[in-house]
């Protein structure tokens, strides 16, 4: 099964993340990388990844930024490091010599640019700290009591029934629910 990932993520023209750790990169536990993670190959050992890291749909972590080639005959190089806890965002991109605390959340499509401290939400381009994550989560669990909350029977991983979905579709009509 390895070398089938192996060939099917070569074929896409990506490393699978044991391959990286091979080159060097470091990655605690409990990392989920989502579809179309793109992590520096190229640099790849400049790359720190902290225990229960997320990494959402097609974020890229870039060690390397070539912008300056051109120009000077050189490129940016610097580390990534990112702490324990984070989530980042679809679509966000870390650039080099970025350090993300823990406790973190990045919001989806943000250029993150500078280091970000723990226990913060951060977003945009380029992200900016909007919160602190434990303000950010007492928020959110106060709309949860008022909100819809589904078990994980609504889910694609428990085989939802079309009954399930359209009932869901319907309570979430103008409002955001959460699922389990």
């Amino acid at each position: 099964m390895n070398i089938l990932k192996e060939l099917v993520y070569r074929l896409r023209g990506e490393f699978t993340t044991e391959r990286l750790v091979k080159m060097g990169m470091k990655v605690g536990k409990g990392f989920k990388r989502l579809n179309g993670v793109i992590l520096d190959p190229s640099h790849c050992w400049l790359i720190e990844i902290g225990d229960h890291v997320t990494l959402a749909p097609r974020v890229h972590i870039l060690c390397h930024d070539a912008s300056t080639k051109e120009f000077l005959n050189y490129t940016k190089i610097g580390r990534v490091t990112i702490g324990d806890h984070v989530f980042i965002g679809a679509e966000s991109v870390v650039l080099p010599g970025v350090t993300i605390g823990d406790r973190v959340i990045i919001g989806a499509n943000s250029t993150v640019t500078h280091d970000i401290p723990e226990n913060s939400v951060a977003v945009g381009s380029p992200a900016r700290v909007i919160c602190t994550l434990d303000s950010y989560l007492e928020k959110e669990k106060a709309r949860m009591k008022a909100a819809p909350c589904y078990d994980e029977t609504y889910t694609l991983r428990q085989n939802v029934s079309m009954e399930k979905r359209m009932k869901q579709k319907d309570e979430l009509l103008g409002k955001i629910g959460y699922i389990d």
